[in-house]
């Protein structure tokens, strides 16, 4: 028996939870429920994260947590429950299977199979944003070696153990060349240890056009956070509906099982919701937790259940279904094919689909770190980087001197182009003359100096190299 955490969130989600819990209890599914209040009320009641600390404490103690969509309210400083529960619980990896029932469920990729495998931490999903000026607001974007470490070989140990026999990483490191170079970097590295298993590395961009176009061409794709958060929708709704596909959250002591969709807050109460992507995630909850007979057996009575074209209203289809039915209607239709097998729609079998034990990240030894520079964000309302240019210079000092500045990553100064349109967010980059060292006093003499020429510095970035190599990005046009 399995203890597990249970919260029916709001809009559809008591309706598609009680129907997903059903089916799988009345499998034979050996659960014992503790049910948690997450989302609106509690978001109404007070509490802007959503979940109440006695609920944190249930979900941390039973380690398996299966949610129901849930309902943010919009404005007033509410966070994504979602993303506050990936985060505490260090739920890394986002695994969201995305496989065709053609020609049972309408799709124009009648072969599609793969699964997307997504960073779940950190990228711009930390939400660490400030407005600096009168016209820029930024929002940093956090690539970790351990996240892209973790997140990578989860994919291909997952691959390994599916029979899948390629991994794709798709990653924007032809602009982004320190964050998504480090991705594309680690990816290369941990592949070279799967030389079984064939790997590939696509620019998203050109990546996702032939994934919508093309998907058969690839098997499990990895990468970072935002891209996965779409592409995975994509994915779920090329393959025939959102509304259909499962998540697994999966951490190195929790893991979070859901549906992909919403809360749908106009169907709720209607009995016409259907169930099947949080039975999706049900069902990789039980083959995370060893219940691989009982997953098996609830896999295939749903395939068969939709071979029977007994569907409910958002995937029903004249002269291909045969039954429109209601929420509860569909989890009795599908409990009664509990023991079938589907004969068109390919049956699954679950051997060995319990819970990958990855090792824990090693840290690796410190490089050498040195300090070669300083970036000053200065915030100017003028338009002519020439005079910025002119401003700056006087607080030089000890032989660091202005090498360059930016507007918008742009190079505008020296040689910029009058034609570039600047607003009022000026990075201006300090670096030492030859021969000359620099050092963090050095930094304090800039901003000092700064301060006593009126000069708005709004933040600094320190240049450094690690054993040599630059660790920061060049201006574009440099």
């Amino acid at each position: 028996m399995t203890k597990i955490t249970v919260a029916k969130g709001d809009g559809i989600g008591p309706e598609i939870m009680d129907a997903t819990l059903e089916i799988i209890l009345a499998a034979g599914a050996k659960l014992e429920i503790d049910e948690i209040e997450v989302g609106e009320k509690v978001y109404l009641a007070g509490n802007t994260s959503g979940i109440a600390p006695e609920s944190w404490d249930v979900i941390r103690k039973n380690k398996i947590f299966l949610k129901a969509p849930i309902t943010t309210p919009q404005g007033g400083g509410y966070k994504s429950l979602n993303v506050t529960t990936r985060k505490f619980l260090g739920l890394y990896a986002n695994v969201r299977p995305c496989k065709s029932l053609h020609p049972f469920v309408k799709t124009k990729h009648p072969v599609m199979d793969i699964v997307i495998v997504r960073e779940n931490e950190e990228d711009l999903y930390a939400g660490i944003e400030h407005q600096q000026t009168d016209e820029v607001v930024q929002c940093l974007k956090l690539i970790s070696r351990p996240g892209c470490e973790k997140i990578v070989r989860y994919a291909f140990e997952y691959a390994k153990q599916q029979n899948r026999k390629k991994v794709t990483c798709f990653t924007k490191d032809n602009i982004m060349k320190q964050t998504d170079g480090l991705f594309h970097q680690v990816f290369d590295e941990i592949a070279k240890e799967y030389p079984e298993i064939e790997n590939e590395h696509w620019i998203i961009d050109i990546g996702a056009a032939k994934m919508a176009d093309t998907p058969e061409a690839f098997d499990v794709i990895v990468m970072p956070n935002l891209y996965g958060d779409v592409l995975s929708d994509v994915a779920a709704q090329i393959t025939g509906s959102v509304g259909l596909a499962g998540s697994a959250n999966i951490g190195e002591e929790c893991s979070m099982f859901e549906a992909i969709h919403g809360s749908a807050p106009r169907r709720a109460g209607q009995n016409v919701a259907n169930p099947s992507g949080l039975l999706q995630g049900a069902i990789m909850m039980l083959n995370h937790i060893g219940e691989t007979a009982v997953a098996e057996k609830v896999q295939n009575a749903w395939l068969k259940t939709l071979e029977d074209g007994i569907h409910t209203y958002d995937i029903f289809k004249e002269g291909t279904s045969k039954q429109k039915v209601g929420t509860k209607e569909f989890a009795k239709a599908v409990i009664a094919n509990l023991g079938k097998k589907p004969t068109i729609l390919k049956s699954v079998t679950y051997a060995n689909d319990a819970a990958l034990n990855l090792p824990k990240y090693k840290r690796k030894p410190m490089g050498k770190k040195e300090l070669v520079g300083v970036d000053l964000f200065v915030h100017w309302d003028g338009t002519d980087p020439n005079e910025l240019a002119a401003k700056v210079k006087i607080i030089e000092s000890g032989g660091i001197t202005l090498s360059m500045i930016t507007n918008r990553g742009i190079k505008v100064w020296p040689e910029g182009f009058k034609e570039t349109f600047c607003t009022d967010h000026w990075r201006c980059r300090f670096k030492p003359n030859e021969g000359v060292e620099i050092n963090k006093s050095n930094i304090i003499e800039l901003l000092k100096n700064a301060l006593n020429e009126k000069i708005d510095t709004i933040k600094t970035e320190n240049l450094y190299t690690f054993d040599g190599k630059a660790g920061y990005s060049l201006g574009q046009g440099q």
